[in-house]
């Protein structure tokens, strides 16, 4: 979490904030998030949040003629690539020298409008391309995939999304913000519990609410089992691609196990509900401290032999090592965060260093190095045993819970800005209030939006046959891309 008035955040001129943040982003400060908001038909206000190494966060603005824009800071850190992207197609913003000024996510478009997107062309006799998507044969969310392959070698995989788009962030912006968890909730159907616990927290700090140790403990419960269950859904998905069928059958019934227990905890095996402002919503009695428990024992029970089989088996081996490999070196540059990251070397877990329920419950830490199919599957694993041994401690810390918190009025003219490390990696909610207290801005980034560039990144110089398998094992999310 991080809070700051409006008026104690630098403001600069467009050239020297420009300049700080570059200076910044080469001393190896990292972005978070980068969002506009209109302030009038001739400006756009502009904040960029940094985060230091040592965890800390750092906010500067700047007002923009959107006719003039800046010169971009693509051109300095390719991660910055989609929050500018993002401003050129919300506000028209110029971005002059960005290296790939292409739509987002098609915000107010038409269909028409997709259907003309300028896709990267290679010249060749011998190259051919393959359009994928956006229907897909399965029941799965709509984008559309182009490859330029070279007989069989994947030279370059775009990927174009914004089907999905729902307007989530224009709904946020309206009514009461107290009200809103249970649409927060629906942002990525599947990281609910990261995304609420999010935008709640932010409001908690707006509202100058400080939820009990015992509030903490309980929604960081509820994440992690939604760690859980989401790393097992994908690791049946990449069992079940490499016809390892054992593991398929296996970890997806164990999923069951995971999200069974968040319906006993809650009553949506989504984790829907789990998490209000100025409480939690579950249900910690003695006897669901038991379902736990239980649940924690058989998973642990169950996975010690399916993870053998799984990582000593010479054909998953031979399926996933070496394949769609991203480096460490490229998974900074391009701001890879959560699992994908740590599968390449980057130690990013907003969960570390340890606060709040990880400061009263350490966790362990999770990492590989190889960053490919197979870095990613066993980091999902490890982590998968790290979140069970967290909820094990944690339920010796769990006094009966508190009564919920009344959130009142919001502090005016505040920004709060808080961070979620969800299974796929980091959940932002961005909450600015105006001078009254009323809601100004709700700004909500999914980590998908940072990790679809490492997936394209990943496919290249890999066998077209590869690309579903590295799909599933960054297996990102397209609506909560599609904001």
């Amino acid at each position: 979490m991080h809070t700051v008035a409006i008026a104690d955040v630098p403001e600069l001129e467009v050239r020297a904030w420009r300049n700080w943040v570059k200076a910044e982003l080469l001393q190896g400060s990292r972005p978070v998030i980068l969002y506009g908001t209109r302030t009038s038909e001739t400006r756009v206000a502009l904040t960029m949040v940094l985060q230091r190494g040592d965890g800390g966060l750092d906010l500067i603005r700047t007002s923009v003629d959107p006719t003039t824009g800046y010169f971009a800071l693509s051109e300095v850190a390719i991660a910055m690539h989609a929050f500018e992207r993002e401003l050129h197609e919300q506000f028209a913003l110029r971005l002059t020298a960005h290296p790939w000024l292409k739509p987002l996510r098609y915000e107010g478009g038409t269909q028409a409008d997709m259907a003309r997107y300028p896709y990267y062309k290679l010249e060749g006799k011998e190259v051919h391309e393959v359009a994928v998507g956006p229907i897909h044969a399965g029941v799965i969310e709509p984008g559309a995939f182009r490859f330029m392959c070279h007989g069989e070698t994947v030279h370059h995989l775009e990927i174009q999304l914004g089907y999905q788009h729902r307007g989530v962030e224009a709904l946020l912006g309206r009514g009461d913000p107290r009200r809103h968890t249970p649409l927060v909730e629906t942002i990525a159907g599947d990281t609910s519990v990261a995304h609420a616990w999010a935008h709640c927290a932010a409001l908690e700090a707006l509202a100058g609410v400080a939820l009990p140790s015992e509030g903490e403990i309980a929604r960081a419960l509820m994440l992690e089992l939604e760690r859980i269950a989401m790393h097992l859904a994908g690791l049946t998905g990449l069992a079940a691609d490499i016809g390892f069928l054992q593991g398929a059958a296996t970890y997806g019934r164990l999923r069951t196990t995971a999200i069974n227990t968040s319906m006993r905890l809650c009553g949506s095996r989504f984790g829907r509900g789990a998490i209000r402002p100025g409480g939690a919503g579950v249900g910690l009695d003695d006897g669901a401290r038991d379902a736990v428990r239980d649940a924690c024992a058989l998973l642990r029970d169950h996975l010690v032999a399916i993870d053998a089989l799984f990582l000593e088996a010479r054909s998953v081996a031979h399926r996933l090592r070496g394949v769609g490999r991203v480096n460490r070196a490229m998974a900074t540059q391009l701001g890879l965060v959560g699992f994908a990251a740590r599968a390449s070397g980057v130690d990013l877990d907003q969960r570390r260093p340890a606060r709040g329920a990880y400061a009263a419950v350490p966790l362990a830490r999770t990492l590989e190095t190889t960053g490919d199919c197979w870095a990613r599957a066993r980091l999902r694993i490890t982590e998968i045993a790290a979140s069970l041994g967290w909820i094990e401690a944690a339920l010796a810390h769990l006094a009966p819970m508190p009564a919920d918190l009344a959130i009142g009025a919001l502090a005016p003219a505040t920004i709060a800005i808080a961070i979620a490390e969800g299974w796929r990696g980091e959940v932002v909610h961005v909450l600015e209030t105006d001078a009254a207290g009323g809601l100004a801005r709700h700004k909500v980034q999914d980590p998908s939006l940072r990790n679809w560039l490492g997936l394209a990144i990943a496919v290249r110089d890999n066998e077209i046959s590869d690309f579903p398998i590295c799909n599933k094992s960054f297996d990102l999310s397209y609506c909560g891309h599609d904001l």
